[in-house]
């Protein structure tokens, strides 16, 4: 036997226990509450005060829900004070835990010395930062955008400041505490560069790596930070769609995703998200850059909402 062929056995045998190792890591996902147990205490256990940005609809109420379920008090904030106000008494009223409101427009410039003068002396123990605008529902070219200029300011400081911003206000408390969580919710989107939905993935992608050069950062201080990267999920962003094994509803992928706190620094959420992320990205680019898919892609969600549009109109008239 030659030293090339004990080198191709040699290497065949480390992609085989590479592949295998990675294959293992994978399956976790299949089974959290076996392989990402968490005790029944332990969000109440971080501090008594969850803050949730973007928690009057969607995934955002969601999670204020489920972390007041838990055992905390939560600050939940958004544009709308009478949505926040009704968020509010259905999640005392549901679980008997205290709910403060903050009104705040996150696609303007100065808003964070306010937040920050109102949260100044709660012990906060959960940073959800959730709060995020799709600029462009229908997808389309970058120039195609009417108002391009406004939308690149509200994306950017909506998406991106705003998560930075929450992160230097709650950051420090929990570093003296030496215990923490902040969740910044992503997109699946960002598992592949995403044509016609550019800005929108971009400022994504930006939410991804801030949190992952934090958790590095800040691991040993006790702190967990970690991109949640749903695909999925009917929201307003998502037009309301229907809900199926693929899109979900904001509680179902809630109570999913915490699930995964402790599987790493990003996580898609689910097991069907997890999957979807892992196919996309074996596919080649090529295949989504068509002009051909990218008109169709157009065409499917332009349908998809023109139905949905026309069965609300329909019911609002019966």
């Amino acid at each position: 036997m030659d030293i090339i062929e004990l080198f191709c056995i040699f290497f065949g045998a480390a992609l085989v226990v590479y592949y295998g190792a990675k294959l293992l890591l994978f399956s976790r996902m299949f089974f959290p509450k076996l392989w990402f147990p968490l005790p029944k205490t332990f969000f109440a256990s971080l501090g008594e005060w969850a803050v949730v940005t973007g928690g009057s609809e969607g995934i955002g109420r969601a999670y204020a829900f489920a972390l007041a379920e838990r055992g905390m008090n939560v600050v939940i904030m958004s544009r709308t004070k009478v949505r926040l106000d009704q968020v509010a008494k259905e999640i005392g009223d549901t679980t008997g835990q205290t709910v403060k409101v903050i009104v705040s427009d996150f696609t303007k410039e100065n808003v964070f010395s306010e937040i920050e003068a109102q949260l100044k002396d709660l012990n906060i123990g959960v940073l959800v930062n959730n709060v995020g605008i799709l600029p462009n529902v229908i997808p389309n070219n970058f120039l195609d955008s009417a108002e391009l200029d406004q939308e690149i300011t509200n994306v950017i400081n909506c998406n991106v400041k705003t998560m930075a911003k929450m992160c230097k206000i709650i950051l420090p408390g929990m570093v003296n505490r030496g215990k923490g969580v902040i969740l910044n919710i992503s997109s699946g989107v960002i598992s592949i560069t995403f044509p016609l939905y550019t800005l929108y993935a971009a400022s994504k992608v930006f939410v991804e790596l801030f949190s992952q050069g934090l958790q590095a950062e800040y691991k040993d201080k006790g702190i967990i930070i970690q991109t949640v990267a749903p695909f999925g999920v009917s929201t307003r962003l998502a037009a309301y769609q229907k809900t199926n094994i693929v899109t979900l509803s904001p509680q179902d992928f809630v109570k999913s995703s915490l699930q995964y706190l402790k599987a790493g620094d990003k996580t898609h959420g689910s097991v069907c998200h997890t999957v979807l992320g892992w196919l996309l990205q074996s596919v080649p680019l090529q295949v989504f850059y068509t002009e051909s898919m990218l008109q169709r892609v157009q065409d499917v969600i332009k349908i998809k909402i023109a139905h949905k549009a026309s069965m609300t109109e329909s019911s609002a008239t019966i």
